[in-house]
C-alpha cells in the first residue's frame, strides 16, 4: 500500500510569487494522487493580509483534491510587535490564524501516518539568536516543549503508521547556500531523531534536497513556488511516497517555457522499521 504525500513549500504570496508556478501546481496536483498535501510555512511574503487571503484560496482549491496541512514560516510572524517579549508572543501570528486557524502545530492522524507539526519560526526569540545580524528574525528554533509534544505522539502512533514531522527550517545544509536553517541545529537533529520521526518535510533554503538524517529520518526539503529560487534555478515541489519498505522522494521541476511542472530527480531510501511495525490494511474508500 503506497502512501503518497504533495510536499509544497515557500510559496511567498506577495510581490515575488510566481502565479504560473501556483497554477500549473493546481492543475498538476490531482493527477499525483496525494492522501495529504503539506505546505511547510512562509506562505506570506510580508503577513499582509491580501497575501494570506490568496494563500488561502489557493489552498481551498488544494483541498478539492486531499487535506492540506499547513504551517507557518518566519515570514508568517509579525515579529516586530513584540520583539523579545514572551507573553505576547501570541501577537506575532494573529493575521496568520486569521486565515489558518488558532492551531499553530498541528497535527493529523490518518489510517496511514501520524503527522506533527512544530514551530520552529519564532521571530525575533532568545532561543534563535545568533552573532549573525542577518539571522535576526530568519533563523528557527525547535523548543523542547514542541519535540516532547510530536515524540508523545509518535509513541501513540499504530505499528506500521509512518510518523512525519513537518517543521519550517531546513534540517540539513542547504547545499547552495551552506547554511543551516535552526540555531542550535546539532542540538534540534538529535531531538528530532530521538522524537522517532521516520520522515521530515521542511523548506525555507528555497532549494529543494532530499537525504537521511542521522542515519535513518529522510529527510524532503521542498524548493520554493516564487521568483526567489536558490541560485536562480528552476523551482522544485517533491512528492513524498511511503511504501512498505521503502521511502521515495520525487522533484518536480518548473519548466519555464512550457509553463508546468516536470518529474525530474528520484530518490529512494529504505523506510525506518521498528521491531512491532506492521503493514496496516488500506482505508476504506
Amino acid at each position: 500500500m503506497s502512501f503518497r504525500i504533495v510536499h509544497l513549500s515557500d510559496p511567498h504570496f506577495g510581490q515575488v510569487a510566481d502565479l504560473r508556478q501556483i497554477h500549473a501546481v493546481e492543475e498538476l496536483v490531482p493527477d499525483l494522487d496525494p492522501r495529504v498535501i503539506v505546505i511547510s510555512g512562509d506562505i506570506s511574503l510580508r503577513s499582509r493580509h491580501g497575501e494570506y487571503q490568496a494563500a488561502a484560496a489557493f489552498v481551498r482549491e488544494l483541498e478539492r483534491t486531499a487535506p492540506v496541512f499547513v504551517i507557518p514560516g518566519n515570514h508568517d510572524v509579525q515579529w516586530w510587535l513584540r520583539p523579545l517579549i514572551p507573553f505576547g508572543s501570541q501577537a506575532k501570528y494573529a493575521k496568520y490564524q486569521r486565515y489558518f486557524g488558532p492551531v499553530l502545530s498541528p497535527t493529523m492522524r490518518l489510517p496511514e501516518a501520524v503527522i506533527a507539526g512544530v514551530l520552529t519560526s519564532h521571530g525575533v526569540a532568545w532561543g534563535s539568536l545568533t552573532p549573525r545580524i542577518r539571522d535576526v528574525a530568519v533563523k528557527g528554533h525547535l523548543p523542547k516543549s514542541q519535540i516532547r509534544r510530536a515524540a508523545e505522539l509518535f509513541a501513540s502512533a499504530e505499528p506500521g503508521q509512518t510518523r512525519v514531522l513537518v517543521l519550517h527550517h531546513n534540517v540539513l545544509r542547504g547545499d547552495l547556500s551552506q547554511r543551516m536553517g535552526l540555531a542550535r541545529w546539532k542540538q534540534a537533529q538529535q531531538r528530532i531523531a530521538a522524537a522517532g520521526a521516520d520522515v521530515v518535510l521542511c523548506g525555507h533554503d528555497h532549494q529543494e534536497q532530499a537525504d537521511v538524517l542521522l542515519g535513518r529520518v529522510v529527510v524532503s526539503c521542498a524548493g520554493t513556488l516564487s521568483t526567489r529560487s536558490r541560485g536562480h534555478r528552476p523551482s522544485v515541489f517533491n512528492r513524498v511516497t511511503v511504501e512498505e519498505d521503502a521511502i521515495q522522494v520525487e522533484f518536480y521541476r518548473w519548466d519555464q517555457d512550457h509553463g508546468l511542472f516536470r518529474r525530474s530527480d528520484t530518490y529512494t531510501f529504505p523506510r525506518p522499521r521498528r521491531a512491532q511495525d506492521a503493514p496496516i490494511p488500506a482505508a476504506a474508500g
